[in-house]
């Protein structure tokens, strides 16, 4: 049953797409649907008649006001609406659903402000745009990008059944919502590669029956929406144990986190164990992508797609360093675990990475930047990082600093 107190927003610019935005108003009311339409653009011309709230209501929110977004220069008129909205949609708590209909312009508008909107919440985005990289239109939300094949420039015989299926969806995502019931389990959030996943899937296998374990594939993005999962509260602890994502950050590679790596840890303050997953590796496409300055080095084709270049002992002093510090800033319950034994499926004796003299590095660089405090601790093991022996510290050790009772001894 959907709640008929909240509304499906419609946003687009109404200068130039309010056929389009009264022909999905009117398709979204014909199915039985309140409905809130917004205009965005930035023309600064008259309300249009299409749109419940106007650009310049939507303007207003702009924290210089709306004379920073009604300005000569295109761009800068995008930026500063694309933030107003955002600063819009935050004050309203009748949202059931978001519905973007966009060129270029308006896809840019539209998206900033549909990241910022809870997991879960329906948001669908029309776009020409949606057919090339959408990486940063949709981030790490669950934006749904539907192609409008045509541009949206008028009403013709492909925009309509474009239109009218994405009315459709977004109607169907509100009227068939299905009640998820509280769950009992708080959740965690473990990071996972292909060469840790023995790793991850003993110690989900040891946690399930306590928590409810969310894997992330650590490929910048995966990183990426753990944190802001973190940052929204919806995990209540993480198990950081593949942080490879820093190796591609650092030194080029295809799969980067980006600075703020790690930082979601220390604003929310949740307990946490972290390790050196795969950081034996940068990550590439196929050989032919890889960067002229590897060519000398160890180079692992890991299948046509994947290539990666192996860390050197240098590098690896460089990251840790770099996740010392970062370590540095939590003041809440942190753990780092060392598999002694290797990092990687990879970095095992006879295996193609193993290189103790780079783990050896990176545990140097990592203890002496490292500042320990009562809960930041570094564990060193002798394991490797798929050993069982391993999982299983990294399991007692959470439960450790995810129960208050024994953390606080």
């Amino acid at each position: 049953m959907f709640n008929t107190s909240n509304f499906v927003y419609i946003a687009t610019t109404a200068d130039t797409k309010g056929q389009e935005l009264e022909y999905v108003r009117q398709t979204i009311a014909n199915l039985g649907l309140p409905t809130v339409t917004v205009d965005l653009s930035t023309s600064n011309l008259p309300a249009n008649p299409a749109a419940d709230i106007c650009a310049a209501e939507v303007a207003s929110y702009h924290p210089e006001g709306a004379k920073a977004v009604f300005c000569p220069n295109r761009s800068q008129a995008i930026t500063a609406m694309a933030l107003a909205f955002e600063r819009f949609l935050l004050t309203r708590h009748d949202i059931a659903a978001l519905l973007g209909l966009g060129g270029s312009g308006g896809t840019a508008i539209i998206t900033p402000a549909m990241q910022k909107l809870p997991i879960g919440l329906p948001k669908l985005m029309v776009s020409s745009m949606a057919a090339g990289d959408v990486s940063a239109y949709v981030g790490n939300s669950d934006i749904a990008m539907l192609y409008s094949v045509t541009d949206i420039a008028g009403l013709n015989r492909i925009s309509r059944r474009v239109l009218s299926n994405a009315a459709c969806q977004i109607a169907g995502a509100v009227r068939f919502a299905t009640t998820h019931d509280i769950e009992e389990k708080l959740a965690v959030g473990l990071t996972m590669f292909g060469v840790t996943t023995p790793c991850i899937k003993m110690v989900v296998s040891a946690l399930e029956p306590q928590w409810d374990c969310l894997v992330f594939h650590a490929t910048g993005s995966g990183g990426r929406a753990l944190e802001k999962l973190i940052d929204s509260r919806l995990l209540s602890a993480a198990l950081d144990l593949t942080t490879t994502e820093v190796a591609d950050y650092l030194f080029g590679g295809v799969l980067p986190c980006n600075e703020d790596r790690f930082s979601a840890i220390a604003r929310t303050r949740i307990p946490c164990i972290l390790s050196c997953g795969a950081l034996d590796m940068i990550n590439f496409g196929p050989p032919e992508t890889v960067p002229a300055r590897y060519a000398e080095r160890l180079i692992h084709q890991h299948n046509p797609q994947v290539t990666l270049v192996r860390t050197t002992p240098q590098e690896n002093a460089i990251i840790g360093r770099w996740i010392g510090e970062k370590m540095n800033a939590c003041s809440g319950e942190v753990r780092f675990v060392i598999p002694g034994g290797g990092v990687s499926a990879l970095d095992a004796p006879g295996q193609p990475f193993w290189d103790p003299q780079a783990l050896a590095a990176f545990i140097q660089a990592l203890e002496s930047t490292l500042r320990p405090t009562n809960k930041r601790r570094l564990i060193k093991t002798a394991y490797h990082i798929n050993d069982p022996r391993f999982a299983h510290i990294v399991t007692e050790q959470f439960q450790h600093i995810s129960n208050p009772r024994l953390s606080s001894t």
